[in-house]
């Protein structure tokens, strides 16, 4: 199993990048809620044990990793983009919008992207997308726990005003747990009603 490393963002600190953000999402395919980019520039002088991609992570660790991110990476930010937006424009481009968003709230100019597969074009930026980046480029992996954290939390609040359908459990995804209670309950606004899982389920 690969893990990642800093071997990438050293090979581009020494040509002269400084500002590296690593770029990843969450939540792309789930039936509910949004979908959630994180973008995160580490600092080259702080260790952050434990990093990995946040899949691979309890929930424990990954709120742990979140807190200890914000507090010493030189820049973080985090894009979220609704359902709606999903429903209307389409899961890519609400991809590479919360994406872009992630990059709007760094607080920071980036000179270079590393970004988790997507082909994203940003400020004209030089980047790289990287198959399975958040195994591989620890900058992606924190991008990934900022991600998957915010948008754990989103559907957290979204179970308080829907609690039938468990989504502090599955976060929005099509487990067993949540066909049945969409068979149940129908669907809440929250659903993407544009995915093919929903619409055959409604069938």
């Amino acid at each position: 199993m690969l893990y990642p490393n800093f071997k990438t963002e050293k090979q581009l600190w020494s040509q002269g990048f400084k500002f590296i953000a690593g770029v990843d999402e969450a939540g792309r395919g789930a039936w509910a809620g949004p979908i959630v980019a994180g973008a995160v520039i580490l600092n080259p002088t702080q260790k952050i044990s434990g990093l990995k991609d946040s899949k691979l992570l309890t929930a424990q660790a990954r709120e742990k990793l979140f807190e200890i991110i914000s507090q010493k990476a030189l820049a973080f930010g985090v894009g979220i983009v609704d359902h709606k937006i999903i429903d209307q424009k389409g899961l890519t481009y609400a991809n590479h919008l919360a994406m872009i968003q992630a990059l709007d709230a760094l607080g920071a100019v980036p000179d270079y992207l590393l970004i988790d597969a997507v082909k994203l074009e940003y400020n004209n930026l030089p980047r790289q997308a990287i198959i399975d980046g958040d195994y591989k480029i620890i900058s992606i992996a924190a991008a990934s726990i900022m991600a998957k954290v915010s948008r754990d939390r989103i559907m957290k609040n979204l179970a308080l005003k829907f609690p039938v359908y468990g989504f502090e459990k599955h976060k929005g995804y099509g487990t067993r747990l949540h066909q049945e209670m969409i068979g149940r309950h129908g669907l809440c606004r929250f659903h993407r009603q544009s995915f093919k899982p929903i619409k055959n389920l409604l069938k």
